[in-house]
């Protein structure tokens, strides 16, 4: 006979996704899509944390909003914490602090790894929502050694990207996010010649991955390349140790 271990509130849905509160459209692909998962999550909401807030402000007059959710999440269940804010990484340190589950609150804090891998004399360059308010702090929280040397290029200039999400629109015109985001890619390989793969700050940016895949011939990372791999260490795949083990069946 099989025992089993309890403990917790909620099964089968380890991840915990601390949310802004907002009210634009998330197409599958976006974090905040509960679609675009192949495995369960738990959303929570931080409720006052507007995109304008936390991406042109700053999230750390929040930090206790957001220790109370990654605190519910865990008594949920949850055995790792994620946050739908690129920007959050500011808060990084805070929420880990407060848990007992590892923390991957932004997308940025790949950087380190994929620098690692890439062909010497190669660095990896940033699409940002808001370049205007993306700061050497944000990278430094993220655990970069040289924050002061990230080629970034945001869409705060485009037409419907930027505004859309961090002025909470109720609609939006994704294939004129599908251009921003093209737009952007663009521009930081024209800019920089050195680029060798590209990081999506913001976890909205997933749907337009394959599209700037293509046009620029780089690997493109993004929160939905992160979240995949922190689950995998929550809840590694079964793999059969047999031909006869029930699980090869």
């Amino acid at each position: 006979m099989s025992i089993e271990r309890g403990g917790k509130a909620v099964f089968g849905a380890t991840l915990g996704i601390i949310m802004l509160e907002a009210q634009f459209p998330r197409i599958k692909g976006d974090m905040g899509n509960a679609a675009t998962w192949p495995f369960p999550v738990q959303y929570r909401v931080v409720r006052g944390a507007s995109p304008d807030k936390i991406v042109r402000q700053d999230p750390r007059d929040m930090i206790g909003e957001f220790v109370a959710a990654a605190k519910d999440l865990v008594a949920s269940g949850c055995d790792g914490i994620t946050t739908n804010c690129g920007f959050l990484a500011l808060i990084q340190d805070e929420i880990a602090k407060a848990v007992p589950v590892p923390v991957a609150t932004s997308s940025l804090m790949q950087i380190p790894m994929i620098e690692k891998v890439m062909p010497i004399g190669k660095r990896v360059g940033v699409i940002t929502i808001s370049k205007n308010t993306l700061t050497p702090a944000h990278f430094k929280a993220a655990g970069l050694n040289d924050p002061e040397n990230i080629p970034v290029v945001g869409t705060d200039n485009g037409r419907a990207f930027t505004h859309g999400i961090l002025d909470n629109q109720l609609t939006i015109d994704f294939e004129d996010c599908r251009l921003d985001m093209l737009d952007a890619a663009r521009e930081l390989i024209s800019t920089h010649d050195d680029i060798g793969a590209i990081l999506f700050e913001c976890t909205n940016m997933t749907p337009y991955a394959s599209d700037v895949r293509k046009q620029t011939g780089l690997p493109v990372f993004s929160i939905y390349s992160f979240v995949h791999w922190f689950h995998q260490a929550l809840m590694p795949d079964v793999f059969p140790l047999t031909l006869d083990d029930p699980r090869a069946r």
